[in-house]
């Protein structure tokens, strides 16, 4: 047909639009309309056929597909197509418009999504922490635009959740909220450059004050606990006892006596220790810098007997034998009632910090046997720390809480054949 041959435009109707072909050798082409300049059908060379619209912005020919023929009539396409160019005659950017409605629909559900792929940094643990709390306590606003909630509604959930007992929990809620908001107030734009979130709600919080004031916990054994404490774990090693009580004991006397963090301990692989030289590798601790811990001899001992029951490359191997041990609640609960004693496992932590501060050593030794970094320092850049230098206050550390425990021989390592397996 000569009219797709040439540039002419032509007055579109259903006729001709179900009569036009795909072109031959060309990706596409274009049929104007006669009757609305800025009109237009657009033909693939798959034979999609679309409505378009297109005006020259700034010389520049700017177009814009108002939808498919078949979900919109010729007629239907014209009157869009005469909206679309009266706006662009006032000087409103269509395509920008169209962008800046769907990012303001973006859901709170889609904007975690897109966060979680951004922040490959964080860790397994704090994602789930962070679904949980978005999922139990926000799950009825993920499916909402995130440019609907509102510094109300962040103020009277807050407040709920706190006057349910768990001010500590609403908290952590609405700092996850926060993240997640201030991610989309970077990330989305209207089309125009400007952010879909100029303000974050959760901001409110701060304004008002209205953060609950929840006191750290500050739970130790103390040292006189510790004979009671250690006796109750000793108690998980006694022959009738399943193989997976005996990791539990290990475990909780290693996480004493190293100070490490519990994800650090119960992820610790053989790969990671090396017992000649005495020391062990976290790779990818919570401060995302790598650690080496100088060994005392208490703990080489523990690692030594664990070595000898090595069914993976995990220290502290799981009941299945594949994977590493989860939290062991059942046997804390154990140590618990035979003790007397109420503990966490990051009591464990809290306590070996405690003794390093007792004992007097400095702040960059405690720093650095608990890998905790307050701060960027220039200067620390230039500090190559030697392994060797830790390895006394190690050493001394262990001595005292040997000396506490009542434990001054190596323990009984008890024959796997003469356990219950389980």
């Amino acid at each position: 047909m000569s009219t797709f041959l040439t540039n002419q435009p032509i007055k579109l109707t259903k006729r001709v639009v179900d009569s036009a072909i795909p072109p031959k050798g060309k990706k596409q082409i274009f049929l104007r309309d006669s009757v609305l300049s800025g009109f237009g059908l657009r033909i693939t060379d798959r034979g999609t056929k679309s409505f378009i619209v297109e005006k020259r912005v700034e010389g520049k020919v700017r177009r814009q597909t108002l939808g498919r023929f078949g979900e919109l009539t010729v007629e239907q396409a014209r009157q869009e197509a005469q909206k679309t160019l009266g706006k662009i005659a006032m000087g409103i950017n269509p395509a920008a418009e169209r962008k800046s409605r769907q990012a303001r629909a973006i859901t709170l559900a889609q904007t975690f999504a897109d966060f979680k792929k951004a922040r490959k940094q964080l860790s397994p643990n704090t994602l789930k922490d962070y679904t949980y709390h978005l999922e139990h306590h926000l799950g009825d606003w993920l499916n909402k635009p995130i440019t609907v909630i509102t510094k109300h509604m962040v103020t009277r959930r807050h407040r709920e959740i706190g006057e349910r007992g768990a001010k500590a929990q609403a908290n952590a809620v609405f700092r996850t909220l926060k993240s997640v908001l201030n991610f989309a107030k970077h990330h989305y734009d209207d089309g125009q450059g400007l952010s879909i979130l100029p303000y974050n709600p959760v901001e409110i919080l701060n304004h008002t004050r209205a953060w609950y004031r929840v006191e750290r916990r500050k739970t130790v054994i103390k040292v006189h606990e510790l004979p009671a404490w250690y006796q109750a774990v000793k108690s998980l090693r006694t022959p009738e006892k399943p193989t997976s009580a005996f990791v539990v004991a290990d475990f909780l006397e290693m996480a004493l006596f190293t100070g490490l963090r519990f994800s650090e301990t119960i992820k610790l692989r053989w790969s990671d220790v090396d017992l000649l030289e005495r020391t062990l590798v976290i790779p990818d601790p919570k401060n995302h810098h790598s650690f080496t811990l100088p060994l005392s001899d208490h703990v080489l001992m523990i690692l030594q007997a664990r070595q000898l029951m090595a069914v993976n490359d995990y220290v502290f191997p799981g009941r299945d034998g594949k994977s590493h041990m989860v939290e062991p609640r059942r046997q804390m609960n154990h140590v618990i009632k035979e003790s007397g004693i109420q503990f966490n496992i990051h009591d464990l932590r809290r306590t070996y910090a405690t003794v390093l501060d007792m004992m007097d050593f400095s702040r960059t030794t405690i720093k650095r046997l608990l890998n905790h970094r307050s701060g960027y320092d220039v200067t620390d850049g230039y500090i190559i720390t030697d392994v060797e230098r830790f390895r006394g206050p190690v050493q001394q550390v262990s001595d005292f809480l040997k000396e506490a425990i009542g434990q001054t021989n190596p323990a009984t390592i008890i024959p796997m054949q003469q356990r219950k397996h389980l």
